[in-house]
């Protein structure tokens, strides 16, 4: 079938998400249930007037329920966010969680000391709760690649296509002889009759220099693969991301044999099942 590109870019899809791609349910329940009970324990500050009163008895208590404070700010331990003092010197936020000096000046200087007096919140586990949902979002840019995998893993699975997922290039010596020293992993194998399928798929909703280094890698990956007899190298890749790297796009398109989008992929699937 003669390629044209000016139909595939046409046919880029708007999105790639499905309803479960927004926020991941299971992920905010572990991360809140991991520390439920220290968060249950801090509650005990929430409508305290003398706050100060309240935190130094939970610190002679028990000291290490503040390590947990970070997140009422939206921010965790792990990421080592720093803040600057009146000297404009920089400190880790997590630090003042060392002493009882450290925690009134985290409380006092975040606003958080006011919050927790004014009881505008009752339960600092579903406060939690709601910030693992906010902090969630900047998760969403990882999951693109994992849905748009697991769309492409779907529709093989519903046209009876066997495949395996995440196939390194040393599984074959001779395809590894071609590449060198660098190890390749595709996210997709397929194999018939005819050869091995090699399969990168991805999804691109907006501008970037990724795009482009990707049209780039498989534009030069393309040859290599299909140079070793056996093999053939299939790019599935869609988004209107692509709109802002045309001529990358393009490029790739004219040089790459198999290359679809998901509307287009109905082709590459009749060839495979012709092939079984």
């Amino acid at each position: 079938m003669k390629k044209d590109f000016d139909l595939f870019m046409n046919q880029l899809a708007e999105t790639n998400a499905t309803l479960d791609f927004y926020t991941d349910f299971s992920k905010i329940r572990e991360n809140v249930q991991s520390i439920e009970i220290k968060l249950n324990t801090l509650n005990y500050l929430i409508g305290k007037e003398d706050l100060a009163a309240a935190v130094k008895n939970l610190w002679d208590t028990d000291k290490s329920v503040f390590n947990v404070l970070d997140i009422l700010i939206a921010t965790r331990k792990e990421q080592n966010k720093k803040y600057l003092d009146d000297m404009g010197k920089a400190h880790l936020i997590h630090d003042l969680m060392n002493s009882y000096e450290g925690v009134m000046l985290f409380l006092n200087n975040t606003g958080l000391a006011d919050f927790l007096k004014s009881k505008n919140v009752k339960n600092l586990v579903d406060y939690v709760f709601g910030v693992e949902v906010g902090l969630d979002t900047h998760a969403r840019k990882n999951r693109s690649g994992d849905i748009t995998e697991l769309l492409l893993h779907r529709i093989l699975s519903a046209n009876g296509i066997e495949h395996r997922r995440e196939v390194y290039s040393h599984e074959f010596p001779k395809l590894q002889a071609a590449l060198g020293e660098d190890e390749k992993r595709f996210d997709f194998m397929i194999q018939t009759k005819r050869c091995i399928y090699l399969i990168e798929v991805n999804f691109y909703n907006g501008s970037g220099s990724k795009p482009n280094e990707t049209a780039r890698a498989y534009r030069e990956l393309s040859p290599i693969v299909n140079g070793v007899k056996g093999f053939k190298f299939v790019w599935i890749t869609d988004g209107q991301g692509w709109n802002t790297a045309r001529n990358k796009i393009a490029e790739a398109y004219h040089n790459i044999e198999k290359m679809y989008n998901f509307e287009s992929l109905s082709e590459f699937i009749a060839e495979i099942k012709s092939e079984m």
